[in-house]
């Protein structure tokens, strides 16, 4: 399946993939680069296996750091697993500066959906993907065509079925609109 960055939510990847089991050909929605100098989430290695992970310093970054005597929840409301290093591992570090200057220790959000984000953006590395978007914009630039040339902004009729009873009419004066380039115009009478 293709589609743009506005499909590419952590929640809406995780539906597609675990869910319905469809490969993504979408650009994953990531608001996780910085640009005061400090870390990315993507500096840091995560394990699978231990589920943990490893800042550039080699320290863990655990979601639990101590054993409860009531367990707690992992997965907060927003469907999110905090990882946090331990303090005293951050007071050690030489990184720090450049890691958490304004914080007591580092955390990093992991949504429970990463796997099926994980997986678009291997998808995204791959010649199928290139192939996939260059068909989409072709598909994109003839919405865009439909919305802007043809005024087809706002649909009257509600519904699937009332989409597509605007969407065909619509689609087949572009289409004549297309075929009409390709005749040669008619010789003028003398």
């Amino acid at each position: 399946m293709a589609a743009d960055s506005a499909y590419g939510s952590a929640e809406m990847l995780g539906w597609l993939v675990h869910e319905r089991g469809i490969e993504l050909h979408i650009p994953v929605f990531d608001k996780s680069e910085r640009r005061d100098g400090t870390f990315e989430r993507a500096d840091f290695a995560y394990d699978h296996r231990r589920d943990l992970y490893t800042c550039p310093g080699g320290k863990e970054l655990r979601s639990r750091q101590i054993t409860y005597k009531n367990e707690r929840p992992l997965v907060d409301e927003d469907g999110m697993v905090r990882y946090r290093a331990s303090k005293l591992d951050c007071d050690a570090c030489a990184l720090k500066p450049r890691c958490c200057p304004n914080a007591r220790a580092r955390k990093i959000p992991r949504s429970i959906h990463e796997g099926a984000r994980d997986l678009a953006r291997d998808i995204a590395k791959t010649e199928a993907y290139v192939t996939s978007r260059h068909q989409r914009k072709k598909v994109e630039m003839l919405f865009a065509h439909l919305k802007r040339i043809l005024k087809l902004d706002r649909l009257r009729l509600r519904g699937p079925n009332g989409a597509r009873d605007e969407f065909h009419p619509a689609a087949a004066a572009q289409n004549l609109r297309k075929l009409a380039k390709l005749i040669p115009p008619m010789p003028k009478p003398a």
